[in-house]
């Protein structure tokens, strides 16, 4: 009869925990912030060079709308992305993620354990939870030997496979 093997490398918990709280700083970034340098020049530049003559349409006002589609574009893609890895997670879970790196408000994990009327042990495991969670629907999962075996966790839990 065969079996299924997998080796499951060790998880490297700080780096995972530290790549996914950046994400997740990078999420809230983008929700709050919008590109200043993608707006057109509108004022007339006076320079010593002299205009070049060829084909070549040029306008600023084109390229900085491109610019601002395409990183428009990015931001929606990557704020999609965290957002349906964050729905996936437990009530619990999901409600810390939110609380603590998902609004404009930056709260402290005191100040939120105590809000949610949690005890903080019981917060710091949810908590951990959540972000090893997160880290493997977003694919940020990084392992002491650089071996990456993506789902194979899944196979673990779903089948009951002992590790040797």
């Amino acid at each position: 009869m065969n079996h299924i093997d997998l080796q499951l490398t060790t998880i490297n918990r700080k780096a995972t925990k530290e790549k996914v709280e950046k994400e997740l700083e990078k999420y809230r970034r983008l929700l709050l912030t919008e590109e200043l340098d993608n707006l057109p020049i509108v004022t007339t530049n006076y320079t010593l060079v002299p205009p070049s003559k060829t084909n070549h349409f040029y306008s600023s006002t084109e390229n900085a709308a491109i610019s601002m589609v395409d990183y428009q574009v990015e931001r929606q893609k990557f704020i999609n992305k965290i957002l349906k890895a964050v729905n996936r997670l437990g009530y619990k879970e999901r409600t810390i993620i939110i609380k603590r790196y998902m609004t404009t408000e930056q709260l402290f994990d005191n100040e939120i354990y105590n809000e949610l009327h949690m005890a903080e042990r019981t917060y710091r495991r949810y908590k951990s939870a959540a972000i090893y969670s997160l880290a493997f629907a977003l694919k940020l999962v990084i392992y002491e030997e650089d071996k990456e075996v993506e789902g194979a966790w899944i196979l673990y839990n779903q089948f009951g496979i002992q590790k040797k």
